[in-house]
C-alpha cells in the first residue's frame, strides 16, 4: 500500500479572521488533533510532509496581477493598522493573511507535484484558508487564493498532466474554479453543490465554452435529503465523466461542510459516506488516472466533525487500490 502524503505548512494557522467567524484557527487545529487521536491506525499509511510556499508569480497562471496586489495591499494595511481586514464582506485577512495564503497553495503545488511526478499516488492537502471561490480577479467566500485552479495549472504548465478532472463536493459551488477553467479543454470540473445556497451559481445548464463546452458540469441538489440521493448522483457523474473525459490526474475539492451537522451547510454526509465517496471516486477514474489522486481540504465549519470526516478520507484514500476496476 503506498503512504498517503499528508502535506501541511504552519503558515496556514497564522490566518487569523476571528474567532467569531467560521472559517477560524481552530479549523486546522481540530483536524490535527483528530489525525493525531487516529495516530495508531495512520502511522503506517501516511507520511506527513511540509509544504513550501508558491513564489507569487506562480498564482498569476489562474489570477491577475490586480488580484494578487489587492490581496497583498490589503493584508499590509491590516499589519499596519494591527486589525483585520477586509476583502469583502464575509473574507478577512489579517496581518499573515498573504504568508498562509502562499503556503495553502504551495501546499496543493506540492501535493499535485508529488503524485505526477511518482512519490506518492495519493496526496491530501491540510490547508487554509480555502480556495474554490476565489475567481481569477476575485477574493470572495472565506477564499484568497485558488489552491486547486493553481495547482492544477501548475501541473499542466510544468507538462506533468495533460487531463485533470476536479471533483468538487463541498456544500458551496466553487463558483472560482468553475469560472477559471470555463473554456478550458483540459480541466472537468465537476461540483454537486446545496441549491438554492451561497454563491448562487453552480447552474446544471453551466456546460462550459468554447473549446471547454462539455467540461463543466453542475449537479445542484436540495438541502435535507437521504445521504444516498447525494452519493448516487455524484458517483454516477464522476463514472461519465471519466469515461468521456479520461483524466491522468483526480483532484478533489474536499469541503466536510457538506456533512450533516456543518453550520454552514444542509446536507446530510457522515464519516462513512465521506470514506465511500472517497473510494469510489479513487476507484471509478483509476481506469485512466491509475490512482493518481490529491485532495485539498475546502470547507468545513464544524470542528470535530470536521476532524472525523478528514481522519475517514485520509484512510479511504490511503487504502485506494487504484485498480482498473470498472464501476
Amino acid at each position: 500500500m503506498d503512504r498517503l502524503q499528508f502535506i501541511h505548512h504552519p503558515a496556514c494557522s497564522l490566518h487569523d479572521t476571528g474567532w467569531g467567524h467560521p472559517e477560524h484557527q481552530g479549523r486546522l487545529r481540530a483536524v490535527a488533533q483528530a489525525v493525531s487521536k487516529a495516530l495508531p491506525e495512520l502511522h503506517d499509511i501516511i507520511h506527513p510532509v511540509d509544504g513550501a510556499p508558491i513564489d507569487p508569480a506562480l498564482a498569476l497562471l489562474v489570477h491577475t496581477q490586480r488580484h494578487v496586489d489587492h490581496i497583498r495591499a490589503t493584508v499590509e494595511q491590516a499589519q499596519e493598522a494591527d486589525e483585520l481586514g477586509r476583502l469583502d464582506v464575509d473574507t478577512v485577512v489579517s496581518a499573515r493573511s498573504w504568508e498562509a495564503a502562499l503556503a495553502g497553495a504551495g501546499c496543493a503545488v506540492d501535493a499535485v507535484t508529488a503524485v505526477l511526478t511518482g512519490q506518492t499516488r495519493t496526496a491530501f492537502a491540510a490547508i487554509r484558508p480555502p480556495g474554490h471561490h476565489a475567481e481569477s480577479d476575485r477574493a470572495m467566500g472565506f477564499c484568497l487564493l485558488n489552491n486547486v485552479a493553481i495547482a492544477a495549472a501548475t501541473a499542466r504548465d510544468r507538462g506533468l498532466a495533460e487531463r485533470i478532472l476536479v471533483v468538487d463536493w463541498d456544500v458551496h459551488h466553487g463558483n472560482g474554479t468553475q469560472d477559471i477553467f470555463y473554456s478550458e479543454p483540459d480541466v472537468y470540473y465537476l461540483s454537486m453543490h446545496q441549491s438554492p445556497h451561497y454563491p448562487g451559481t453552480g447552474a446544471a445548464s453551466d456546460l462550459g465554452e468554447g473549446a471547454g463546452l462539455g467540461t463543466t458540469r453542475n449537479l445542484p441538489m436540495a438541502p435535507g435529503l437521504d445521504p444516498e440521493l447525494y452519493l448516487e448522483a455524484l458517483l454516477e457523474a464522476i463514472t461519465e465523466a471519466s469515461q468521456q473525459f479520461r483524466p491522468d490526474l483526480l483532484m478533489i475539492s474536499a469541503g466536510f461542510d457538506a456533512a450533516r451537522e456543518d453550520p454552514l451547510g444542509g446536507f446530510t454526509l457522515d464519516a462513512e459516506h465521506f470514506s465511500r465517496l472517497t473510494s469510489e471516486a479513487v476507484r471509478r477514474t483509476a481506469a485512466s488516472t491509475g490512482g493518481r489522486t490529491v485532495s485539498v481540504l475546502e470547507g468545513g465549519y464544524n470542528p470535530p466533525e470536521l476532524g472525523r470526516n478528514v481522519v475517514a478520507h485520509l484512510k479511504a484514500l490511503a487504502a485506494s487500490t487504484g485498480s482498473e476496476s470498472t464501476p
